[in-house]
């Protein structure tokens, strides 16, 4: 009998690890469904070949307090800057016309919505707000403690009230990170 509790609870614990994660969406639908219930939506900017979006992807986006919070509060959308998806935003086709498939897997050429939103570095973390429009890129590898800060920042629309460096530091410094690491 012993022998069989120990795999039930191990496939019940690695079940409860898969059903933890980020609703990923594609950009269209997290448009799509912003008309409906409006939120705002972060958009994950990597691609295949990033060291620090892969370590993203395992410290940070694995986060259970992260998880719940984004799922709750964000539209997220995950976004290869150098794929070969089409994106429909602001009355506007945006693709990447020199991708090139046999380079799937490495450097690529860059995608139009990437260039659009002023994407320099991967990954990029951007926000929108509730109406699709820009509010910041954040770029970088990013830790649960420090992408928090801007969760809540833009969440709570806190950011039209900074108006300064000044403002913002203030902001950072009486920060009280509540994600458990």
């Amino acid at each position: 009998m012993k022998f069989y509790i120990l795999p039930v609870l191990i496939l019940f614990s690695s079940l409860n690890l898969v059903s933890q994660s980020i609703n990923w969406v594609t950009m269209d639908k997290a448009l799509e469904l912003q008309k409906n219930t409006p939120k705002n939506i972060m958009i994950d900017i990597y691609t295949t070949w990033c060291g620090p979006c892969k370590m993203l992807d395992k410290n940070t986006f694995t986060n259970k307090d992260l998880i719940t919070f984004v799922n709750a509060n964000y539209y997220a959308v995950k976004f290869n800057a150098e794929g070969n998806e089409s994106v429909n935003y602001k009355n506007r086709l945006f693709e990447n016309p020199n991708y090139d498939p046999a380079k799937a897997k490495r450097r690529n050429s860059a995608h139009q919505f990437s260039q659009y939103l002023g994407v320099r570095a991967y990954p990029t973390i951007v926000f929108l707000d509730d109406n699709a429009e820009l509010i910041a890129p954040i770029p970088g590898y990013q830790t649960v403690q420090k992408i928090e800060i801007y969760l809540q920042l833009f969440k709570d629309q806190t950011y039209k009230d900074i108006n300064s460096q000044e403002a913002f530091n203030t902001y950072y410094k009486s920060f009280k990170p509540t994600f458990t690491l």
